[in-house]
């Protein structure tokens, strides 16, 4: 009995006119904010074709030949075919894609090719990470932040490291020396 009643009542949440205005499970999105159907959030599946546009998408998010861009993401943003993501307040999960661009808080990881990130509490991993706020980790041929707790890679600067650089060259303007082989961190 309890089984139907959960579901019925998970049935008339997805069926009401309230939940389909505000939510959807499939979405395909496209140019000039075309969502279809029209809604503001994703619980499920999107696919973004060239650039699409839409507030939340809880779920797996695919770009193609595009970006996708969100302001809240809760899964994962899959780049397929030079797609690419842009998320612009909190990204939890993972970004997986050529181009990775969020510009408010992400827990989580970015893999891509060039990740532009804010704040990430977890792990940005790419040919170039660049970063305007706190990084946990960065792993990557070329890392530039203004904070961080790990750098690895060929070049890395960053104006605070709180842990430690391993590369080629190791930049930190707290670094022991603000630039050195091989190895620095903070004084």
């Amino acid at each position: 009995m309890k089984k139907v009643i959960s579901a019925l009542a998970v049935a008339a949440a997805v069926t009401s006119p309230m939940a389909l205005a505000d939510s959807t499970p499939v979405m395909f999105s496209s140019l000039n904010g075309f969502n279809a159907p029209d809604a503001n959030a994703v619980g499920g599946v999107r696919l973004a074709v060239l650039h699409g546009q839409v507030n939340e998408v809880k779920g797996v998010d695919f770009s193609v030949l595009g970006m996708s861009e969100t302001q809240r993401t809760t899964g994962v943003n899959f780049g397929l075919f030079f797609g690419a993501s842009k998320v612009t307040q909190e990204m939890k999960g993972a970004s997986l894609g050529i181009f990775n661009w969020n510009t408010g808080s992400t827990t989580g990881v970015n893999l891509g090719a060039v990740n532009v990130t804010n704040d990430v509490k977890g792990l940005n991993w790419s040919a170039v990470n660049y970063s305007e706020g706190y990084t946990m980790a960065d792993i990557g041929l070329a890392s530039f932040s203004n904070k961080s707790n790990f750098q690895f890679g060929f070049f890395n600067k960053t104006n605070t490291i709180d842990g430690v650089q391993i590369g080629l060259i190791n930049c930190a303007d707290n670094g022991f020396f603000k630039c050195f082989p091989i190895i620095n961190f903070a004084k």
